[in-house]
């Protein structure tokens, strides 16, 4: 599935659940994941969206790790079998 799909899907899960899929770039600081989740009650995430199969770069693991050190909960989504998983993850954080 290609990564589009996979970001189309997260995206319509999110607004299902009551939230937001905001689409994040930051000039200047490569790297971030593409997408951060806003649900009901203060809860957040960051994911990083793949095709199935691929993995996130050296660069966009170090992020993942520097952002989860600072306490947020961050994501690599490669299917769509997974969102709903991680949707619950993010809302019982």
């Amino acid at each position: 599935m290609r990564e589009k799909e996979v970001e189309q899907k997260l995206v319509k899960a999110v607004k299902l659940a009551g939230g937001f899929c905001i689409k994040f770039t930051s000039p200047g600081f490569d790297g971030v994941p593409d997408r951060v989740v806003l649900l009901p009650k203060g809860r957040m995430a960051f994911i990083e969206l793949k095709a199935s199969g691929k993995k996130p770069r050296a660069l966009q693991i170090r992020r993942m790790k520097q952002l989860s050190a600072l306490g947020f909960l961050c994501y690599v989504v490669d299917n769509t079998d997974v969102i709903g998983g991680v949707i619950d993850e993010i809302q019982s954080s």
